[in-house]
């Protein structure tokens, strides 16, 4: 997801630096990453505008291919999974009506309604949870992945409604930054919903799991996207444990803090929002799981994927096909056996140059 213009600052300044006119300033450079995964979000932007902020290197393509199909094997144990993975990222899987592939039946949920779907992919994704509450090893190894944010919190409120325990809810304090007539309600800024933001009221529940939205010490692992196990509530504090990466099992206490978009241009006003920086996890969105290993994923699909690389990035936080579950709601019927959903590859992004 990096932008090809931050790799680019990097070489001019070692150039500059080093006063070498070799890429990089004539130091040796080691990246390592998966050219399939979801690009660098512009907002609003073209299909163009996207590529264009993608940064392709073809060398480092050629030499991470056979990498990654190495990695998926060792990780997944299932060749034949690591090898559709691989179809799904590079766009070559079997495809109907332009885009849409079908996903193998025993990773399917079967769609009936909306509500009673829903049910049936929680159960199968967190079975027994009430007996698992307060086993962090359980709750941190399952999530459910959505496109949308609307559809994340939807699965996120059914869980927290089913979760034991005591409630803690937060509200969250909004203003307009230099709204000096007062022109924008209290009442209506609460009731906004942003990405990137956390929610203006935040239920949670000792042991539930939670997702970090902003780096507050990236030394310590407290990094955008970590995830935390909620251990007690204060007033103005969280106690969380890190759940993984190097630091888990390590406490620490989450602050309220001011925050805001600043490029965001959604509204005619900038909105600046007390809160604390999280959100529930037992579902997040499929970008923001970009990078995490979740043992037993759930993906959900109300909608198509719209954006490249996401089936991909969803379909593969997982560690075995087994433990990966998939409810698409079709809005197409393509008078054939099977589910079947689009996947969007942007080519050009892949493509030997």
């Amino acid at each position: 997801m990096a932008k090809r213009q931050a790799i680019e600052a990097v070489d001019r300044i070692l150039q500059d630096i080093t006063g070498v006119r070799l890429p990089f300033g004539g130091k040796v450079m080691v990246m390592g990453g998966d050219f399939r995964q979801v690009l660098p979000v512009v907002k609003r932007g073209t299909r163009a505008q996207i590529v264009d902020s993608s940064l392709r290197m073809s060398p480092l393509w050629h030499l991470t291919k056979k990498m990654r199909l190495t990695i998926n094997m060792r990780a997944l144990n299932d060749p034949w999974y690591s090898d559709f993975l691989l179809r799904v990222g590079d766009g070559s899987e079997e495809s109907i009506e332009g885009s849409y592939i079908r996903i193998p039946d025993d990773m399917t949920i079967p769609f009936s309604n909306p509500e009673n779907s829903i049910k049936e992919l929680i159960n199968v994704v967190f079975p027994s949870i009430q007996s698992n509450v307060y086993s962090s090893d359980y709750i941190i190894s399952r999530a459910i992945l959505s496109t949308k944010n609307d559809s994340v919190d939807e699965i996120n409120d059914q869980m927290i409604d089913m979760f034991q325990g005591d409630e803690k809810v937060y509200y969250s304090f909004d203003e307009v930054e230099d709204d000096r007539h007062n022109f924008y309600p209290v009442e209506f800024l609460n009731s906004l919903t942003v990405s990137g933001l956390p929610p203006h009221k935040l239920r949670l529940k000792i042991g539930c799991p939670i997702i970090l939205l902003r780096n507050i010490d990236p030394s310590h692992g407290l990094c955008n996207g970590t995830r935390l196990i909620c251990k007690g509530f204060q007033r103005n504090v969280i106690d969380a444990e890190i759940a993984v990466g190097q630091h888990a099992g390590k406490r620490v206490f989450l602050p309220r803090i001011p925050l805001c978009l600043s490029e965001d241009d959604m509204f005619p006003f900038k909105l600046k929002r007390k809160q604390f920086p999280i959100r529930l996890s037992f579902s997040m969105t499929i970008n923001k799981a970009q990078g995490q290993t979740i043992p037993h994923v759930g993906v959900y699909l109300p909608d198509s994927v719209f954006s490249h690389g996401q089936l991909y990035v969803a379909l593969s936080r997982g560690i075995s096909r087994a433990n990966t579950k998939v409810l698409v709601h079709s809005a197409k019927d393509f008078r054939r056996d099977g589910v079947y959903t689009s996947n969007v590859v942007y080519r050009e992004v892949l493509r030997d140059e």
